[in-house]
């Protein structure tokens, strides 16, 4: 399960507890923070997604949000308030908020915000993430789990291409052409099968779950969760 990492600003103990308890379920890893006094001092994005109370005894949400944002933070944030007027909502996002939840709200709303949120925020930092594979675009680095994988040139734009399509199936047609395009010198018949042989044997085999699928008679595709690959 991939694991998120969350701070959960909120001064109401018990909510704070049964938030951290589902969240932790779902793949979340919780820090806390009842006064503020945390959140409105960070310096560097160290999660990957906040969760803030509107009412706090240090500072209040739209005062730490704009703070975070005035210091280049921009760990997403989900803002939470009791209060329902479209002009409370219209502050937050003012100030930098990412979304707002009203309380009292269903926990899985809750899950379902923050994982939108988070990699919407991946994507548009130039990473990918695909189960427990980290892909960033910008660097070159490969990860699955906490284990950095060494990828050839070839490899690297395969899964490159895979994962900027992921869950889409791509047929070995689309593949090759973006591969080799319009290039005068054609590959081996197998060029391509064992390209994808050594992508495998990277990404794959030293690890239990497969992310790597084909699908017979229509192609690859790497996502976590497949009932029809052929592997």
């Amino acid at each position: 399960m991939q694991k998120y990492s969350v701070l959960i600003v909120e001064d109401n103990q018990e909510l704070a507890a049964s938030m951290g308890e589902y969240l932790s379920l779902e793949g979340f890893e919780c820090d806390y923070d009842a006064t503020g006094r945390l959140a409105y001092n960070l310096l560097e994005d160290n999660y990957e997604v906040i969760v803030l109370d509107l009412n706090l005894p240090y500072r209040d949400g739209l005062t730490i949000c704009s703070k975070l944002r005035a210091n280049n933070i921009n760990t997403p944030i989900l803002m939470l308030t009791a209060r329902e007027t479209l002009d409370n909502k219209l502050e937050g996002f003012a100030v930098g908020a990412d979304d707002y939840l009203i309380k009292p709200f269903d926990m899985p709303e809750l899950v379902a915000r923050l994982k939108v949120l988070t990699q919407r925020h991946k994507r548009l930092n130039n990473i990918i993430t695909v189960g427990d594979l980290t892909v960033d675009l910008s660097l070159h680095i490969v990860k699955r789990g906490n284990i950095t994988i060494k990828l050839t040139p070839f490899c690297w734009k395969i899964l490159e291409y895979l994962v900027k399509n992921s869950p889409r199936i791509i047929s070995r047609q689309e593949l090759e052409d973006y591969l080799w395009g319009n290039d005068s010198c054609c590959p081996a018949p197998n060029s391509l099968k064992v390209h994808i042989h050594k992508l495998r044997s990277a990404i794959d085999k030293p690890f239990t779950k497969p992310l790597i699928h084909t699908i017979s008679g229509i192609g690859i595709t790497i996502r976590e969760h497949n009932e029809k690959a052929d592997n």
